[in-house]
């Protein structure tokens, strides 16, 4: 059996990116891959239900991280892993490089805790590809404030925002073959184009 493939998408609130999860899912489809959509924080009953707290409650930045991470290990080990064995594409929105956005970045929690964390729970699993949505924190801001109520990371301001897309930068910059830099400033079909023509790349 051929082995899976594993998509992450990834970006601050308001970048876009929830905008062309259904596309993404459906170029694999229509290319006769089985695929797996889900989220994270989420993926689970035990996830989502940790996903609520980390969302709503406010706590210190190690219980946040260790929430996160709780989550994603229960998310690799009922839902990623096995679809990945069968041979499923699994499109996740976010993953880990999104703990070390916010929580290294955006909280300034230590990353040699985040390292640790990582390797723990997933044991050298890691994207096949990750799609980085990147916006500047303003205009995120302000598609975020036409768009919903905030929840506690959504309410941060700017400056959080430009600690967390700081925390991508240095996470692609650390992996650039993993990463493909998509450029959330523009439409969303100029933004799409920018995702197949990625997706082209990698797959063909």
């Amino acid at each position: 059996m051929a082995a899976g493939l594993f998509v992450t998408v990834e970006g601050i609130d308001g970048a876009g990116k929830s905008t062309h999860l259904a596309a993404l899912r459906a170029w694999f489809q229509q290319r006769g891959h089985e695929v797996v959509g889900t989220r994270e924080p989420g993926g689970t009953e035990l996830a989502e239900a940790l996903r609520e707290l980390v969302l709503h409650r406010s706590m210190d930045p190690l219980t946040e991280a260790l929430l996160v991470f709780a989550a994603r290990r229960d998310h690799l080990v009922q839902v990623i892993e096995p679809a990945l064995a069968r041979g499923a594409v699994v499109v996740c929105d976010r993953f880990t490089d999104a703990s070390f956005a916010y929580q290294g970045g955006g909280r300034g929690f230590d990353a040699g805790v985040l390292f640790t964390l990582e390797g723990w729970v997933q044991q050298g699993r890691q994207p096949d590809l990750t799609l980085w949505f990147d916006l500047p924190a303003a205009e995120a801001a302000r598609r975020r404030a036409a768009a919903r109520a905030p929840d506690r990371f959504e309410a941060q301001d700017v400056a959080f925002f430009e600690r967390v897309i700081a925390g991508y930068a240095a996470r692609e910059a650390a992996d650039r073959r993993r990463f493909e830099h998509i450029d959330a400033r523009a439409e969303p079909a100029a933004v799409w184009q920018q995702v197949e023509a990625a997706l082209v790349r990698r797959f063909g």
